[in-house]
């Protein structure tokens, strides 16, 4: 004889630790890759940290280099870093929102369980 299995939400405060443990990875995350691009910048073209910091931002977030690049090696390493920069971001939102998504189909589930008795 088979059992039925009782399915349940996690209480909120262990979804809320979800959010928070994962959150804070992807801010590590962003972290590593900001400082990638900074250290970048910084030794190819010569930039001064800040403004390695303000190029490699302005990638990380999808908007591109602020100012003209003027090295070959600067050049491709501003190509190199924006393919994984977009990859990067597609992955750490994933990671952050993974939480949510993983409640709002359980809640899905259980719904489509209870509808079907």
């Amino acid at each position: 004889m088979q059992t039925k299995k009782k399915i349940k939400l996690e209480s909120k405060s262990k979804f809320y630790k979800h959010i928070f443990r994962n959150s804070c990875f992807g801010l590590i995350a962003v972290a590593v890759a900001l400082y990638i691009g900074m250290f970048g910048y910084h030794w190819f073209e010569k930039m001064s940290w800040v403004d390695s910091f303000v190029n490699a931002a302005m990638i990380l977030s999808g908007m591109g280099p602020v100012q003209t690049l003027a090295t070959d090696g600067g050049k491709i390493f501003a190509g190199m870093y924006a393919l994984f920069s977009g990859l990067a971001f597609i992955v750490i939102m994933g990671v952050m929102l993974a939480p949510i998504l993983h409640r709002f189909f359980r809640k899905v589930h259980m719904e489509s369980k209870r509808d079907s008795l």
